[in-house]
């Protein structure tokens, strides 16, 4: 990829990627002065001396005290924390890498490229026609797949009338507000006696005013949908289009496709599937891919090839921009590090592993797991113990807990998904943890844990009253 002068690009043509180059090099925008309020100045700033090993040595014992995915197994139910291969923070780091999404295409073909044969993984992992990279999280993902949704009802010229998304109480808490955020009232659909979907619920919920069901397959129990090609000709029937949740994609990969099932809009996580770094606020990327139908109505741009170059492209009815640029483009490289160096093969051999180690783990555990069978993650219930405290209470035995109390089907909920990466002496370790918990008086005790670098702290508090600066603390 050669290296290029950034591009102003002119937003108010019709295309909007003309970029705007005078014979003299770049325009030059005006930007005028603007006096700061005085408590957002000062006079003079001190910062503390220190040598290198003194700063070296401070954030090391920072990382310490925090438990990560790089600590030892961190088996949180449904946000699939896998290990992130160094591989492709390597490729990440290249300095070619290093490309400005304001540059010119002739000059970034290389990216495009890498853009495109993206967008063609996707699709094909998850029987989609097109995708969009521009969504920069899954939850971000799953509000431009309702807003595509919205678009493609509004065309057909039932905006006003499909007025209901359906979510299942199981479903994870940003389905509930993508609809709601996208103006939707959002109907609640209760499981069935098994922790599927109830069929009889569902065709009483189902009707005129029904925009999309939103569902993941499996489901947050770990369970597969056996009932999905029902499901979704009802959903199709009504006039209404089914919503893939990417979530739990990381049990289907190479073995099934939700396209094949009949969802019309995907979402995916590549941190959780592919991947690429998960939490701490981001970077993320969560591509949508839709069918054929609403393919026109994808956010913009997208990249195509026409005469054997790549180029950036407006779908006919998009819906527009949700995010700068092509999306967080180091996080979708390493999606496609990651899947470019595993093949169909080895995303096969992941699905496969995944399933194996929740099955394996849960059956080296004394807990009781109401539903089954179950795929990549499975529901533990803690019984007559408090799950918080069982959970914080595993810190002590060195291995990160599950999610708790969701979801609510299950009692005293330990939501557990161990990832293809751990070994199955990890597997034991974490299995370990689970029945000395289990016969351990101190678990309920509310002051665990007490072998790691922090207690356990007031969370109310912390969540109603964050301290956000040192400043605060010093003072006190």
């Amino acid at each position: 990829m050669q290296r290029h002068t950034q591009a102003v690009w002119d937003d108010t043509e019709s295309d909007g990627y003309e970029p705007l180059l005078s014979e003299k090099g770049l325009e030059t925008a005006e930007v005028g002065e603007t006096d700061l309020p005085d408590e957002l100045t000062r006079d003079s700033l001190e910062l503390p001396a220190l040598s290198e090993p003194e700063l070296a040595r401070h954030y090391t014992r920072l990382s310490q005290m925090n438990y990560g995915i790089d600590s030892g197994p961190y088996p949180l139910g449904s946000c699939t924390m896998k290990y992130n291969p160094k591989f492709t923070e390597e490729v990440a780091g290249l300095s070619a890498a290093s490309v400005h999404p304001d540059r010119d295409a002739e000059s970034v073909q290389g990216t495009l490229e890498i853009y495109h044969e993206l967008q063609g993984y996707l699709a094909e992992i998850g029987g989609m026609d097109a995708v969009s990279l521009q969504p920069p999280a899954g939850s971000a993902g799953e509000f431009a797949g309702i807003l595509v949704a919205k678009a493609y009802h509004e065309a057909n010229g039932e905006g006003d009338e499909r007025t209901e998304v359906i979510v299942p109480t199981s479903a994870h808490g940003t389905n509930f507000a993508s609809a709601a955020l996208a103006g939707y009232d959002v109907v609640e659909l209760p499981d069935d006696a098994d922790g599927r979907v109830d069929l009889d619920a569902l065709s009483a919920a189902v009707g005129d005013s029904t925009a999309a069901l939103m569902l993941t397959n499996p489901n947050t129990l770990g369970l597969f949908e056996r009932n999905i090609e029902e499901i979704a000709a009802m959903i199709h029937e009504a006039g209404g289009l089914l919503y893939y949740d990417g979530a739990n994609l990381n049990a289907l990969l190479g073995r099934a496709r939700p396209g094949d099932m009949g969802f019309d809009i995907m979402h995916y996580n590549v941190h959780k599937t592919f991947a690429t770094p998960h939490g701490g606020g981001g970077p993320g990327a969560g591509p949508i891919g839709v069918n054929e139908d609403l393919a026109p109505f994808l956010p913009t741009p997208q990249v195509r090839e026409e005469d054997g170059a790549y180029e950036l492209f407006e779908p006919a009815r998009s819906v527009g921009k949700v995010h700068g640029a092509m999306g967080n483009w180091l996080v979708l490289l390493k999606a496609h590090a990651y899947i470019s160096r595993l093949g169909g093969a080895g995303l096969r051999d992941a699905s496969a592993k995944a399933v194996l180690n929740a099955n394996y783990l849960a059956s080296q555990i004394d807990l009781e797991i109401p539903f089954g069978p179950f795929h990549h993650e499975f529901v533990a219930s803690a019984g007559e113990q408090d799950a918080a405290d069982f959970a914080k209470r595993m810190l002590d035995y060195g291995v990160h807990p599950p999610t708790t109390k969701w979801p609510e089907i299950v009692s005293e909920a330990l939501m557990t998904e161990p990832t293809e990466a751990e070994s199955k002496k990890t597997l034991e370790q974490v299995a370990d943890a689970f029945d000395a918990v289990r016969g351990d008086d101190e678990s309920s005790d509310s002051s665990s844990p007490e072998r790691t670098a922090a207690g356990r702290i007031d969370q109310t508090s912390a969540a109603r009253t964050p301290r956000l600066s040192w400043h605060r603390i010093h003072e006190e």
